[in-house]
């Protein structure tokens, strides 16, 4: 199906908006629960992670922040001026600072949970660094708090779910006055997550808990949607129209996923999914008279690349969500409102297999073109070299302050 002249508008209006945040730790070495595998041109120091992400939005012009999280990036105990030399330093290589991420899982303090917990010590000390993220958040002018929290229990009768909730709740109403004094403009963002790591129960197992606990918090709290944080067969899309029917839904982390929380490149195993979900979102703003694009949404990668290239991975994702997002702006709403007027399944369902399968790439690469943007921006990098010279560099580097990542079979 080629894309008419109305639908190239719409996408290059929806192109002009859609920025996708980059997360620090998406750049750096990775693995799996039983090990971390290294790759020579991963990024570990903030600088390198600020490089790269610059490198990504360099090529593909969507990516002008970058989430940072808390423990991994900053030194919670140095002052305002030293966070603000961090954000100079993202502003350095052509980004921002955008979405700030508590660690409330990593600390032993955190073995039975953190804003849950039934321990006060552990409660008080996962707020604690909660409200410094916010000092760090004000400081580096962030606009974003998110929270994902591994909070839950292993086994029945472990815990009181009804106290855990309690607990909660009077933690997120402590930390979102906390941000609207300091990011007054800020949204908070939960996120859910129905298993892992705990296995028994999850204190925020899906998005009607995320939904409750945002509107418990304040006005500024909102619901994230982790696409990869789903139990087999949920309709995310679903999830996403009732969502924004309620003026809920805060943002996205992008993934893909086989069986459960696999952090695959999004669009690697159901790039249909992916698709209805921009669809809804396109759909929406049919529907509400926005223009494409316009809905407030944070839009977030949240991967481990933990075999593929941080750089490539990172660029394939960038690239197959504009290409996901422009397909969904190809759907004549009309003729798809008429087709569910007269219930005509058949042609309903055609005009989104049609968009799906839509060859956007001239569209998106003349789009680039008038941005200077390279119009292939992953094949630019794969032909760069640049990975393999970073491999080179940042090996030496780490040689020579003396870290190793040698092998157990070494």
């Amino acid at each position: 199906m080629s894309v008419n002249d109305a639908a190239a508008r719409r996408i290059f209006k929806a192109l002009d908006r859609f920025k996708i945040e980059l997360p620090s730790w998406g750049f750096a070495d990775t693995g799996t629960r039983f090990g971390k595998f290294f790759q020579d041109a991963a990024a570990s120091t903030i600088d390198e992670k600020f490089h790269d992400a610059g490198l990504v939005h360099a090529l593909t012009g969507a990516c002008p922040t970058v989430a940072v999280h808390v423990l991994w990036d900053f030194d919670v105990a140095a002052d305002a001026t030293a966070h603000k030399r961090v954000a100079k330093l993202a502003q350095s290589h052509g980004v921002a600072i955008g979405s700030i991420n508590p660690n409330l899982f990593q600390e032993q303090t955190c073995k039975f949970g953190s804003c849950c917990s039934s321990c006060e010590y552990s409660r008080a000390a996962a707020i604690r660094h909660a409200l410094d993220s916010i000092d760090i958040g004000h400081a580096v002018g962030s606009k974003l708090l998110t929270l994902w929290l591994a909070d839950g229990t292993n086994y029945p009768g472990q815990d009181s779910i009804y106290q855990r909730k309690t607990r909660l709740e009077k933690a997120l109403k402590q930390l979102h006055a906390a941000m609207e004094k300091k990011m007054r403009s800020g949204t908070m963002l939960v996120e859910y997550k129905p298993f892992e790591p705990a296995f028994y129960h999850t204190d925020i197992a899906d998005w009607g808990m995320a939904r409750h606990f945002a509107q418990a918090a304040g006005k500024r709290a909102k619901v994230l949607v982790d696409t990869g944080h789903h139990l087999p067969g949920a309709n995310i899309e679903h999830i996403v129209a009732f969502l924004l029917s309620e003026n809920m839904l805060g943002g996205f982390h992008f993934n893909d996923k086989k069986y459960a929380d696999d952090d695959l490149t999004l669009g690697s195993i159901d790039p249909y999914a992916a698709f209805r979900i921009f669809d809804q979102i396109a759909q929406f703003e049919f529907e509400t008279a926005k223009q494409p694009g316009a809905t407030p949404i944070a839009y977030m990668v949240d991967q481990s690349h933990n075999l593929k290239p941080k750089l490539e991975a990172m660029t394939q994702t960038v690239c197959e969500a504009q290409k996901l997002m422009a397909r969904a702006q190809v759907v004549d709403r009309k003729k798809l409102a008429t087709a569910q007027r007269k219930r005509d399944i058949v042609a309903a369902e055609m005009l989104l297999k049609e968009a799906f399968e839509a060859d956007v790439t001239p569209v998106i690469e003349k789009w680039r073109k008038l941005k200077g943007l390279p119009a292939d921006p992953l094949g630019e990098l794969r032909s760069s070299g640049v990975i393999a010279k970073l491999g080179k560099a940042r090996a030496k580097a780490r040689k020579d302050r003396g870290e190793t990542q040698a092998s157990s079979y070494a």
